[in-house]
């Protein structure tokens, strides 16, 4: 034991594994906040045709051989995002076509344009480490680290100033536009600050990955808790907690980041719907 933690001192030591811990920490609160939401309007799906979009994007930046690809994702996520609200509510494409059709596309792409013009000696490799998460939460630069800690705080701040807002609309939108709420208006903040936290998770746990940190922390605390607050607040918890643990893991045994954080995900899920069964809920 006290080897483990000699062994984790040292590598704390480090400025980029705590970076690294940082940003995780961020991004899984951020996922948890909107995931109790997204899953109780039935749209979990969303975050995987998004992440997929992403990587459409990545590949785009990859053959323009750009430093910094994180804008030029970050804008095409939320565009897409804003397109998939529009083209959800057409009658003849629904909202949940709509997802498979973008995401099937956008992956096919993405994948086809890194073939054709990628000057990389790895393409497969680095198809894998895009879809399935790498090290390269462990590479991030300081800038990237702000960029990530501003964004993160612009969607906490989101969701604590339109709290009431997006509640109404996640149990009763037609009673909300009833109200006077206007419902089409705080959807479209839902799916932006979505495609937000899509760009951020990428790095964390890869394209394929990214729904865990949305759906996992939703459902496991709905298995325990039934009030709009007390879900999204564990949820919150619940998701820091196996983020940390995840990387802590993943840094001192050298497995994938990605696949680390899911797996931490699904036991605990295990464990609370356990707890859920004991106490009758």
């Amino acid at each position: 034991m006290s080897g483990l933690l000699e062994k984790l001192s040292l590598y704390l030591s480090f400025p980029f594994v705590r970076y690294a811990l940082y940003v995780g920490v961020l991004i899984a609160l951020c996922s948890s906040l909107l995931g109790v939401t997204l899953v109780l309007k039935r749209f979990s799906f969303i975050g995987d045709g998004l992440s997929h979009v992403a990587f459409g994007a990545m590949a785009v930046a990859a053959v323009l051989e750009m430093s910094n690809e994180m804008p030029l994702v970050l804008v095409v996520t939320v565009i897409t995002a804003i397109l998939l609200l529009k083209t959800g509510q057409n009658t003849r494409i629904k909202g949940d076509a709509a997802v498979a059709m973008i995401s099937v596309g956008a992956l096919a792409i993405g994948y086809l344009l890194m073939n054709l013009f990628s000057k990389s000696s790895n393409i497969s490799g680095d198809v894998c480490s895009t879809l399935f998460g790498s090290t390269s939460i462990l590479t991030l630069t300081i800038q990237e680290v702000w960029l990530s800690v501003a964004l993160s705080v612009l969607v906490v701040l989101a969701f604590v100033l339109f709290y009431h807002k997006i509640f109404a609309v996640t149990f009763d939108e037609s009673f909300a536009q009833a109200t006077g709420t206007r419902a089409d208006l705080y959807n479209l903040v839902i799916a932006v600050i979505t495609a937000v936290i899509i760009v951020l998770a990428m790095n964390l746990v890869g394209s394929l990955l990214i729904s865990a940190l949305v759906i996992f922390p939703a459902l496991s605390a709905m298995r325990v808790f039934k009030s709009f607050k007390a879900v999204t607040l564990c949820s919150a918890v619940f998701s820091v907690c196996c983020a940390l643990l995840g990387l802590l893991i993943s840094i001192l045994a050298g497995t994938p980041v990605g696949s680390t954080i899911v797996a931490v995900d699904i036991l605990a899920f295990g464990g609370f719907s356990l707890a859920g069964r004991l106490l009758g809920r």
